[in-house]
């Protein structure tokens, strides 16, 4: 059986598959990989099933060495990729012999990406999942140098396509589309058109739990008081009492007790955890959704 031993875990790096729904009641988040987009489409490329566990790269700097012959793709942001030190071309099948040194530089655009192997990666499932929940410790820890990785049996049929174009390149800020509410009545008018008229700065703090923004000032609230926990969701745009929202991604808590203005469009999720430290996002109400004031 082939394997993957780490030689450079990069800045971080962990396992991630679709996640583990149907454990919120225990505390438990569904976590799995933030670009659920880019883990599918390297799944493909090697012909494994959508749940098959891929490593997410964050900013990059992953070098792995293959023992035995595997074959891989690297999908989401895109990076310089290397085998044997020759460039080698990312969302693109790859087939790599025993001793072949691949490695996946600094990311250019993006924040996070996906490399799988033919057969996934078989590390012990926790709760039906080998996601790595950097919030609740759940799941194998962060890759670290020396760690071997055996691959799995999760395949499927060889695809037709070996290459799949990658995401287009962004120009301005990325537009994520929004239901207002659940709690958007806590919030004034003022502060719900400035969610939609201005742009907001993604910060350095962010991270698996949320996209931690900045905009021209803190959104106010209408109401006073104290909101009961409620349940959470990836997409929700939850206001700390400080006013600057918090887009949750795949690690987010289970329950919170602040206001959730509005909810990120799940098509939209993926291009959200893509987005880096200084990158500025725009919210749009998505078709058919209750009117901004």
């Amino acid at each position: 059986m082939p394997w993957l031993e780490v030689v450079r875990p990069g800045i971080r790096t962990t396992v991630q598959d679709r996640g583990r729904p149907g454990f919120a009641a225990v505390g438990v988040g569904r976590s799995g990989a933030a670009d659920l987009a880019a883990h599918d489409a390297a799944n493909r490329l090697v012909g494994n099933r959508s749940g098959a566990a891929t490593l997410e790269i964050t900013v990059g700097g992953l070098a792995v060495r293959t023992v035995g012959p595997v074959s891989v793709a690297v999908t989401g942001a895109r990076v310089p990729l290397t085998v044997n030190g020759s460039d080698r071309p990312d969302h693109a099948l790859l087939h790599l012999a025993g001793g072949d040194l691949i490695e996946v530089g600094h990311a250019v655009t993006g924040m996070r990406s996906y490399l799988a192997v033919r057969g996934g990666l078989d590390v012990p499932p926790v709760m039906g999942s080998r996601s790595t929940d950097t919030l609740s410790g759940v799941g194998p820890a962060p890759l670290t140098e020396g760690d071997r990785l055996l691959v799995g049996a999760d395949v499927g049929a060889w695809p037709a396509e070996e290459i799949i174009p990658p995401p287009p390149a962004v120009a301005g800020p990325t537009v994520v589309r929004v239901d207002l509410g659940p709690r958007d009545d806590w919030f004034t008018p003022a502060s719900i058109r400035a969610l939609f008229e201005h742009e907001w700065t993604v910060t350095p703090e962010s991270n698996r739990v949320g996209v931690r923004l900045h905009g021209p000032g803190p959104l106010h609230r209408a109401r006073r008081g104290e909101l009961p926990s409620e349940a959470m969701v990836a997409g929700a745009l939850q206001v700390p009492s400080g006013g600057a929202p918090i887009l949750f991604l795949a690690d987010h808590p289970v329950t919170g007790g602040y206001p959730v203005i509005a909810v990120v469009d799940e098509e939209d999720l993926s291009a959200a955890a893509q987005a880096r430290p200084g990158d500025r996002l725009r919210f749009r109400a998505r078709p058919g959704a209750n009117p901004h004031p």
